[in-house]
Parts: C-alpha cells; structure tokens; sequence
C-alpha cells in the first residue's frame, strides 16, 4: 500500500492543472487543439502546472485529516484557504465556484460546517466531489452505514443536498474498492452491488433521486434498462460543473481508458469544466494505476510538488499503516 495516498492525491493535482489552462474551451475548441501535455497561461494566465480550487481544497482536507477526524478543523481550513493564508498555488485564490463561495462564508459566519453547504436542488455543482477523495484513507475500515454518514458531513460543508452526497459516496465507494488492488471491472461492479444493496436497505432519499445516478448504478427506469456508463458514445457524455455530469464524466474516461494519462487527458480533453472534470478522474486512476504510472515530466512541472509530498507522507503514516 506504499504510495497509495501519493498516488490518489498526485493524480488529482496533476489532472487538475492540466486542465486549468483550457476551463471553459468547448469540445470542438480541443478537438482542434488537443491537450496533450502540460500547457501555461490559458484561460487563467497561470505558469504550467499551476492547480486550482480543486486541487486546494483537497490538500486542505487531507491537512485537517493528518490531525484527525474533526469537521471544524476541515471547515477552518477551507476558510484559510479562502482567504489566502494555506494551500495557494502562488499565495492568491484564482478560481471559486459560487456555491463554495458562499459556503465558505457561512463558515466565516461562524455557522456549524454541516449547515454551511446549500441544499437545494440548484447548489448541486462539483465542489465537493472535486475534494472528497482524501476521505477514502480515513473512512476505508468503517461499515457502509458510518463510511456514508460521514461522507455526508464533510460534502456537506460546501455542498448539502443528497445528490451532492451520493456522487461522493458513490465515487469514494469505487475509490474503496480500487484501494483493495481490485481489477477495475470487478472494482467498478463491486461498487454498483454494494451502493445498490445500500440504498434498499436504508431510505436516505427519493426513488426519484436514486433514479439520477442509473446511468452508474445501471438502475432499471420504468420499463427500460439502463445502458452502462462505458457503452455511451462521448457525445451522450457532458463535462459541465454539474455534479452528475462529472460524476458520469470521469467514470466514463477511467473505465475506457488503460493508463493514468490516458484517462486524465480523455478526461481535459471533453472540454467546459475541464479541471474538474481532470481532477476527478485523476483521482481514481492515480489510485488504480499508482504513483509510477504519473509521466516524471508532469509531476515535475506541478507547483509545489515537494509540499504536497510532504502532506502525503502525513496522511499515508496517519491512516494506510
């Protein structure tokens, strides 16, 4: 298991700053110019290998759990953060989603870390899925019923409606299924069986919502079977900040591809959110493919990498003894 955490979280940054210089160009913009490598400036003027929120306020989660298991801790952190004191690429924040934002605040306001994130249908953007992946080394040993409890405390420091919640549970379930060293098809069907199982036995939301997520969990919807996720055609797949859409998205890139770049470029290359969207999927395929797998050149370039090394040496001693 050496390395593991290295793996999931450096798979994280490194998608995500290949992503940050093309945010927002469409599809057909990287059609033309595809995203190959590593570029510099792009769409926020930031040097090559520079990593956004997504990347920050992971390493902030995983900072908080190396102390521990402390909600307040995390939402302090997130507020350090915010206010440019911890875990900046260059010292200043550079790119804020509006429903973490606004969470982020409630936070400042001193309201507790569970009531900060919103909870209507609209506050469903990717903000806390883009972080949640540290989470997977604290909770791994506990049973399905705590693991999903206390995923829906840290989503929802940012983000607190259900469907928020279950795309985090749902992808930390898969990550803790690919921590077992699992071929990433019995992994992937492990997860759907155990999610499945999970939610008939305890009644955490509608049938409606569960509904949302049957392009994953291959849920049968009124008459019709559901077609898997890896079967889709990519333009059945979008990559906005919606959080079904990067949930999907991401699967989608790690089930068809065979390597961490592979996936991490599938993944920029789909276009509009394409940090997150890169993030998410290099979270996973980090873990599936390890540390080694990640091109020198990349690690390398990402900002900070010897910090964000040491954070990991932390959390890997804290929890993968």
């Amino acid at each position: 298991m050496k390395n593991t955490v290295k793996a999931g979280i450096f798979g994280v940054c490194i998608g995500d700053a290949l992503g940050v210089p093309v945010e927002f160009r469409s599809r057909e913009q990287l059609k033309r110019s595809p995203v190959t490598t590593m570029r510099s400036m792009g769409s926020h003027r930031q040097p090559a290998g520079t990593w956004s929120d997504d990347s920050s306020l992971t390493l902030c989660l995983a900072d908080s759990l190396c102390k521990g298991y402390d909600l307040e801790d995390m939402a302090l952190k997130f507020l350090q953060w915010y206010n440019a004191e911890i875990w900046t690429p260059y010292g200043r924040v550079f790119d804020i989603g509006i429903a973490t934002s606004q969470a982020i605040q409630r936070i400042g306001k001193g309201i507790f870390p569970t009531l900060c994130g919103g909870y209507s249908e609209f506050d469903n953007g990717n903000g806390s899925l883009m972080r949640i992946l540290p989470l997977v080394f604290y909770i791994k040993d506990f049973p399905i019923e705590k693991r999903f409890d206390i995923v829906k405390d840290v989503s929802s420091i940012t983000h607190g409606h259900i469907r928020s919640v279950l795309a985090c549970f749902i992808y930390l379930e898969f990550a803790l299924e690919l921590l077992k060293k699992k071929d990433k098809w019995e992994a992937y069907r492990a997860m759907q069986k155990t999610v499945q199982q999970f939610l008939d036995n305890n009644p955490i939301c509608s049938q409606n919502e569960m509904d949302k997520f049957h392009r994953i969990l291959e849920l049968k919807v009124g008459d019709y079977d559901t077609q898997p996720i890896h079967t889709l055609e990519e333009n059945e797949i979008s990559s906005s900040g919606y959080v079904l859409h990067s949930l999907e998205a991401s699967l989608w890139c790690f089930l068809n591809s065979e390597s961490y770049s592979e996936a991490v470029l599938k993944a920029v290359n789909l276009g509009e959110d394409t940090d997150t969207t890169g993030a998410i999927t290099g979270g996973l395929a980090g873990l599936y493919y390890g540390f080694g797998s990640i091109p020198e050149e990349w690690v390398a370039q990402l900002v900070r990498k010897d910090d964000i090394e040491k954070l990991c040496m932390k959390l890997e001693d804290q929890w993968m003894k």
